[in-house]
């Protein structure tokens, strides 16, 4: 049987994030990729230069046409902009029987541009984030999301830790924006008390533009697929520092991600993530 998944995201103009990351994503996986659109972004690899939300009811119809249809296994969240959007999203997800949810809480573009409003961040975290399967903060979104501030080992774990008390049933919690020179450490946590760390060579590139939608695009491929939550979060894992270690070289600023990259030279980037339990 076909496995389907579900992006509910805003559009790239430039195609390096959002909902056209997470469509290649889902294609390169093997999965069936299906949207709802709730925003235009008119973008490039310089930056966000306009945003244009749809509204709710617009969002809300394009969701209900595709779980009306189709047998989706897993959804993605990302750019979701506003708290009436996130409550519609919500509202609706709810009213069906729920696949997995996974939750990229996108709130600032590579360039600095806000993809979520202010007021939306406590609809994120009260609506939204204890319906989560797994949500993949990086350590600023986390720092929002927990009110904390991330530094250390121990800070990444309490915030992990606070985020499976708001309702996550898993946490992915990125460390690229850490300090740490050579390496980045990503933790997995779980509400079952599952635990492990992903730690990858760090990238000397500006080809980043993407990475999280990737990323959490390709945990929801291999959820849709029947991967347990910890298995899809590693392979996903290995997508992505595929796609960062083999960059397209687009653009003139901060390029896409090469998705193509993880069909091509999955066993490399297998030996370039390393799990510690």
């Amino acid at each position: 049987m076909t496995s389907v998944a579900m992006t509910i995201a805003g559009s790239d103009s430039g195609g390096g994030a959002g909902i056209q990351a997470d469509l290649k994503t889902f294609q390169e996986l093997g999965t069936f990729g299906t949207s709802a659109i709730t925003a235009v972004t008119s973008q490039n690899t310089l930056g966000v230069h306009d945003v244009y939300a749809l509204e709710v009811n617009n969002v809300v119809s394009q969701i209900k046409a595709v779980l009306d249809d189709f047998q989706v296994g897993a959804i993605k969240t990302g750019m979701l902009f506003s708290a009436e959007i996130i409550h519609g999203v919500a509202k609706t997800l709810k009213s069906y029987d729920l696949p997995m949810l996974v939750i990229d809480p996108v709130m600032i573009a590579k360039g600095g541009a806000s993809l979520l409003l202010n007021e939306a961040v406590y609809s994120m975290k009260t609506e939204l984030l204890p319906l989560a399967t797994i949500i993949t903060p990086n350590i600023p979104e986390a720092e929002v999301l927990t009110g904390l501030t991330i530094k250390s080992d121990s800070d990444v774990e309490n915030a992990a830790n606070q985020l499976i008390t708001m309702g996550a049933k898993a946490v992915v919690l990125k460390g690229g924006h850490r300090d740490t020179k050579d390496y980045a450490e990503d933790l997995f946590l779980s509400a079952k008390g599952e635990r492990f760390i992903m730690r990858s060579e760090r990238i000397d590139t500006k080809n980043t533009h993407g990475t999280g939608c990737t990323f959490s695009a390709a945990i929801a491929a291999r959820l849709a697929q029947g991967f347990t939550a910890s298995d899809a979060v590693i392979d996903a894992k290995y997508f992505i520092q595929a796609a960062i270690a083999n960059g397209l070289q687009l653009g003139t600023g901060h390029g896409p991600t090469n998705h193509w990259a993880y069909r091509k030279i999955s066993e490399k980037s297998r030996k370039e993530v390393m799990i510690i339990e």
